[in-house]
């Protein structure tokens, strides 16, 4: 039997060389996760070609998004338990097994289910890593450690189209799946021994599966209705309602169990945590508004600005290259910043009002307007992210972070699709074509030049615009709303009857 963990305390302090080990190790792993929600885009059509099935193409991408997003707060409670490392290595080797299945399916039924497991362990990739940040770096210093995890998320979202592509047209699309093998390889070979000296927080806990399962189908089901809803089937269709709600019966159900087992998937303690519910729903606002952009702004510049799908991919970089220097700074500044919610709250109100410009003048701005208007906004919605996250993690004990984590990494990712849904219902809806789709509108657009792009259609953009204000306007006052608390670990001189921390 191996021995009990030691208290926090009895672990040695970890010498910077080997804290920047396991972020590099960490930043790897998660790499592989973010790089495989944007590699594959480029590379479908040429999967749906070679395996001849481009009617359940889209079931390549859905299948990974289910499971990702259902298994993320299951990764958080089970890092609480059996450790972090336990479930990191876990993770990557779920994840790279799936990957050599995928890159071997013969045929798209196989490609979909390897998709499938390949989620159950991208799912665990990002919430571990800012999991373990939080284990390894003081709640003062881990901003900038938070910012260096956007810089690879956003590096995998502007890289991974270019690379899939390439692979797909010159090479051979199972590359992108095969060359997760060497780089989660690389990841668990840093972080297999040097984890070993994590502090480790768990206490004896009880998994309460019923609670996972009916969270975990409650989202499958939700998730299902809003990848369907306003393509395959309508808003109003037999199908998605009875979806819809079977997910509001499951959540009741889920609700109920928090209230009675001995000890809920989701403790009590953690969700009514004012810092952890507020915060959550303010990054859940901000980033599901993130992701809607970066699908829909694209489409904005070849509908609205008559510009070339590969010239609108150049022009979204503004857009991510902002929200890459706003989580640099603001996670930088939040160890030298008492007040640190200061410079999201300048840079969301900045951001809304770039998008009201944009929602006023959807069409006639110059493309260098356009351009700085939207780095302003992934400049604005940056520096709330490592804010929140920091914020969050400060406010649980430490045997709890794995678990507070873990849920709002979930509550990001599950408000992500709400949003993208809404934004689709609004760009299809307004093009007023029954069974449009969004590949079919940019085809569309391409093909119809200068009078549609300034049709009525362009003019529906404004309304995305003005939802992703909207969106961004309630996590400003969210964030407004959520406590303050110094950062433990913030060095300075103890007061007069106050214990040093």
């Amino acid at each position: 039997m191996n021995p009990p963990p030691l208290p926090a305390s009895d672990y040695p302090p970890l010498a910077h060389a080997e804290i920047r080990t396991i972020v590099l190790g960490i930043l790897l792993a998660m790499f592989l996760g973010a790089l495989d929600q944007t590699i594959i885009a480029t590379a479908l059509p040429t999967i749906g070609r070679e395996l001849a099935d481009v009617e359940n193409l889209s079931w390549v991408v859905t299948a990974y998004l289910l499971t990702a997003t259902a298994a993320t707060p299951l990764y958080g409670k089970l890092s609480d338990i059996h450790g972090r490392r336990a479930m990191l290595l876990v993770a990557i080797a779920i994840f790279a097994a799936a990957s050599a299945l995928c890159a071997l399916a013969p045929n798209m039924t196989v490609l979909v289910i390897a998709r499938a497991l390949q989620g159950l362990g991208g799912g665990g990739l990002l919430s571990l890593a800012q999991i373990i940040v939080g284990d390894v770096v003081p709640p003062i210093e881990r901003g900038r450690y938070q910012g260096y995890i956007s810089v690879v998320f956003a590096a995998a979202s502007i890289g991974g189209p270019v690379v899939g592509g390439f692979f797909a047209q010159h090479l051979h699309w199972s590359l992108i799946f095969w060359i997760n093998l060497p780089i989660g390889l690389l990841a668990f070979l840093m972080t297999n021994q040097v984890l070993k000296r994590l502090p480790r927080h768990e206490r004896p806990h009880r998994l309460d599966v019923a609670g996972a399962v009916l969270m975990m189908a409650a989202t499958v089901a939700l998730l299902f209705a809003l990848t369907w809803g306003g393509t395959r089937y309508a808003w109003t269709s037999a199908q998605i309602l009875a979806l819809l709600c079977a997910s509001a019966l499951l959540w009741v159900l889920f609700a109920l169990r928090l209230l009675t087992a001995r000890e809920p998937f989701l403790p009590l303690t953690v969700l009514t945590n004012p810092v952890v519910g507020i915060g959550t729903a303010s990054v859940s606002f901000v980033f599901g508004t993130m992701i809607g952009l970066s699908i829909y702004v694209p489409l904005y510049f070849e509908v609205a600005l008559g510009l070339s799908a590969s010239a609108s991919g150049l022009a979204l970089i503004p857009l991510m290259g902002g929200t890459v220097v706003g989580s640099t700074a603001a996670g930088q500044a939040m160890s030298r910043l008492a007040h640190y919610k200061r410079a999201p709250f300048v840079g969301l109100g900045v951001a809304v009002a770039a998008l009201a410009l944009l929602a006023a003048v959807p069409v006639g701005l110059p493309i260098a307007v356009v351009c700085s208007a939207l780095g302003l906004v992934g400049l604005g919605m940056g520096t709330l992210f490592p804010v929140t996250t920091v914020s969050v993690q400060n406010a649980v004990l430490p045997y709890q972070l794995g678990t507070a984590t873990g849920a709002m990494n979930f509550f990001r990712q599950l408000f992500g699709a709400v949003i993208v849904a809404a934004f689709g219902a609004i760009v299809l809806g307004g093009a007023g074509t029954p069974g449009l789709t969004l590949e079919t509108l940019a085809a569309q657009a391409g093909s119809a030049g200068g009078d549609l792009a300034q049709g009525d259609l362009a003019q529906v953009f404004r309304w995305v615009f003005a939802a992703a204000a909207a969106c961004l306007a309630v996590g400003l006052v969210l964030l407004a709303a959520m406590e303050e608390r110094p950062l433990r670990g913030r060095r300075r001189a103890p007061e007069v009857g106050v214990p040093a921390e």
